[in-house]
């Protein structure tokens, strides 16, 4: 009999992003002016059948608006969405859908932590593959002959935007047969291009959204994925029914049309800022990666980030501190709003470089 729990479940933990309640976040990429008002003026005028009632099997009503949203531009008909209680949930279900236990997920490093944590949930084996050797020859992440192959594009935590010619490589050289490829575009709104239109094309890609982060929705967990038909209805099935809420779906279904023009508006400003900010970093002499999303990823000011974040979220202000990251080093992932937040993370990083100085040998 196997044992409870299964015996390669011993390396899993919690998953706990170190988050505390505290005046300023820019820990987690979501939208600092708020949510998409349109769908929250959806949730507030909810029915009372909007909350008796089980939603729709398979959340037919965001599919039929992305379908509209993407359709001119991309060739996105509602046969080509799959939905799931947020991006992650797609990604779980696309992974349980491709491959099985002992089979091995690939991905350039670092990125998204869940990547690997979805692998090992589903028995499979995370191979993750230096970025700069997966970006210089993206054979490397068939090295292995993996089932599935899981890119963020950007990428988090990086900011980094892995060339459209280098994803197309990636897909001739797996073929029809070959792995699933995952493209994770939770950024996507920020970078100004994406690979949507390949999705509805290729076989065995996935592009996978979210409503999290440029649609401001991150506490009613929505997100979508598009690919073909056929890989869609095997991602469904693993997906299984009744996932999003029917007022999830109804609220992200109007913040994915964005007829107000609403998210255009925050991912301009958002981008103005971003800018703004990495010249304001660059002033202060920290080194920091080129993003295409919509947060910063800047070098530790004393080189321990985890204390760095400590000490700013002591002044009101929290980041998420990440360790030992290629051609940086201990680093600081700083999300980017309204400018009043980034003047407050200014102010807490400015005096923690004082107290730094001041206390250096």
């Amino acid at each position: 009999m196997t044992p409870f729990p299964r015996p390669d479940y011993a390396s899993l933990t919690i998953y706990d992003p170190g988050r505390r309640p505290v005046p300023v976040d820019l820990s987690d990429n979501t939208n600092l002016w708020g949510p998409n008002p349109d769908a929250l003026a959806r949730i507030r005028a909810a029915a009372a059948d909007d909350v008796r009632c089980y939603p729709e099997v398979y959340a037919d009503t965001l599919k039929r608006a992305v379908a509209e949203r993407f359709g001119a531009d991309f060739g996105v008909t509602e046969h080509n969405v799959t939905t799931g209680a947020g991006s992650d949930d797609v990604l779980d279900s696309a992974f349980r859908a491709a491959g099985g236990p002992g089979e091995r997920v690939a991905f350039p490093a670092p990125t998204f932590v869940m990547a690997d944590e979805f692998a090992r949930m589903n028995g499979m084996v995370p191979v993750p593959v230096p970025w700069r050797d997966a970006l210089a020859d993206p054979e490397t992440l068939l090295a292995s002959a993996p089932s599935i192959i899981y890119v963020c594009r950007p990428n988090n935590p990086t900011g980094a935007l892995a060339p459209r010619a280098w994803v197309e490589r990636l897909l001739e050289l797996g073929g029809p047969v070959g792995p699933l490829v995952v493209v994770d575009e939770a950024y996507a709104d920020f970078a100004g291009e994406s690979l949507l239109g390949q999705a509805v094309q290729r076989p065995r890609l996935l592009v996978a959204r979210t409503c999290s982060k440029a649609y401001g929705l991150a506490g009613l967990r929505c997100g979508f994925g598009v690919a073909r038909p056929d890989v869609v209805h095997e991602i469904e099935k693993s997906r299984g029914p009744f996932k999003v809420a029917r007022l999830t779906a109804e609220a992200a279904a109007v913040a994915v049309r964005d007829r107000s023009g609403w998210v255009e508006r925050t991912v301009t400003e958002c981008l103005e800022n971003r800018e703004r900010l990495r010249q304001e970093l660059e002033r202060r002499g920290l080194r920091q990666l080129e993003s295409s999303a919509n947060f910063i990823l800047v070098a530790a000011p004393t080189g321990a980030a985890k204390q760095d974040a400590i000490t700013l979220r002591e002044q009101g202000v929290q980041v998420r501190p990440f360790v030992d990251v290629p051609d940086l080093g201990d680093a600081l992932r700083v999300t980017v709003g309204p400018w009043p937040l980034m003047e407050r993370f200014l102010e807490a990083l400015d005096q923690l470089m004082v107290t730094s100085r001041r206390s250096a040998p």
